[in-house]
């Protein structure tokens, strides 16, 4: 074999291993935690939720310019949100979806798939689940869970245990739904794309990445907007990562109580105490150094949910997960790659999450306490608390794999 040839073979077995075959779940957990807290030092933490909330608004402040401001479910949007393209959140959001629709086409994954009827209709109310448990636990699976936790933020602890119950309530109910309701079963269909054409969309598609980085880079009036240019590809490489590993915590959750398979679930465990070192690096100290002006000071990205609204909001947008299918960061990759039940989710989660933030603003509602955990602990030990945590939830669903004491019956 000549050396052009096996130059070539090397190239395609490089392509493969980047782009095609699925990753290993620890590699996937481990990349995904060095681009969160890459996107911390960069800017600020990355979430999921920031992003759909902001285009709920803009479809609420729609139907308020359309129906009028004056009453009813449009009496919050008198103003117009943010931009989708200048909002950090969601500019986050659609570099996360971008970076899972290059994933998904360079590996040939990508189709448009339609869920049966019965699936469309589990996606309006997910979505709406989902909005409602995200608002009142100060995130989703990321923001209000995973990035809480390597945050160092207390109320990640409650939206977990809250999350747990919500997702095993899930599974009971999807049981119950394979056991007793056939209608719906009808009406999927996947409408798939050449792969030589999936290649040509992925490449466009970083193109695309590329040019709105270097846009946001160039804009010379604003320090904000031009910090969008990094936090644009690192969402992108945080969406392409998790398609690539198809990688959603919500599984990290349900599968120990379905299957008994609980290598997810260690995966998000490694992650999150990777993520929580990382922080705890960058966020030591910064006060001093900032003089308390820096995004990684305590105040900042810790929400006030350490409480009920934290138990009682994961519990809510676990469930809504487990008939969506996915997380929030999940449902976000599933876009990408042409996932129709997925697509519809996100409407109605922006909307319910939206009027849902609107409501308890106005009402002043107290979902609980805002705990930045050093505060209270120091450095030191809240990152042994939260390593002890994971060390228990590994004990706990190991123990669980080899005895199958906490599987949900069918």
């Amino acid at each position: 074999m000549s050396e052009v040839s096996v130059f070539k073979n090397k190239a395609k077995d490089l392509y493969a291993l980047l782009c095609e075959k699925e990753w290993n779940p620890y590699i996937t957990g481990v990349i995904v935690a060095f681009f969160s807290v890459m996107i911390m030092a960069w800017w600020r933490p990355w979430g999921a939720v920031g992003a759909i909330r902001n285009w709920g608004d803009w479809i609420m402040f729609g139907g308020a310019s359309i129906f009028g401001s004056d009453s009813g479910i449009f009496a919050y949007y008198d103003e117009a949100p943010r931009s989708i393209f200048v909002a950090s959140g969601s500019v986050i959001g659609i570099g996360f979806v971008v970076g899972a629709f290059i994933s998904a086409c360079l590996g040939k994954d990508f189709a448009l798939r339609i869920p049966p009827y019965r699936e469309m209709v589990k996606a309006v109310i997910a979505g709406i689940l989902m909005g409602i448990g995200a608002t009142l636990a100060g995130g989703c699976n990321v923001g209000g869970f995973y990035n809480a936790l390597g945050n160092l933020a207390a109320n990640g602890f409650t939206m977990m245990f809250g999350m747990v119950f919500g997702v095993i309530l899930g599974l009971k109910l999807l049981y119950l739904e394979m056991e007793h309701i056939s209608w719906g079963d009808g009406g999927s269909k996947t409408f798939s794309v050449p792969a030589k054409v999936q290649i040509v969309m992925g490449v466009v598609g970083i193109i695309a990445i590329i040019a709105a980085a270097y846009t946001y880079a160039g804009n010379e009036d604003s320090d904000y907007i031009a910090s969008l240019s990094g936090v644009i590809l690192i969402a992108a490489c945080l969406g392409y990562t998790m398609q690539r590993g198809r990688w959603c915590m919500v599984q990290g959750f349900r599968e120990p109580h379905m299957t008994g398979d609980c290598t997810l679930a260690k995966s998000v465990m490694l992650s999150i105490v990777i993520v929580a070192i990382g922080a705890a690096v960058l966020k030591y100290a910064v006060p001093v150094r900032a003089e308390g002006e820096s995004v990684l000071a305590a105040a900042n990205y810790v929400s006030p949910t350490f409480g009920w609204g934290g138990i009682v909001g994961g519990f809510i947008f676990g469930l809504g997960a487990m008939f969506a299918g996915g997380c929030g960061s999940g449902t976000l990759w599933r876009v990408g790659e042409g996932q129709v039940k997925l697509i519809m989710v996100v409407p109605f989660f922006g909307i319910s999450a939206s009027l849902m933030k609107a409501w308890v603003d106005d009402a002043e509602i107290v979902l609980g306490s805002k705990v930045y955990l050093p505060d209270a602990l120091g450095y030191g030990p809240t990152l042994l608390l939260i390593a002890g945590v994971m060390v228990l939830w590994y004990l706990i669903v190991s123990w669980n794999e080899e005895t199958n004491k906490l599987i949900v019956p069918m």
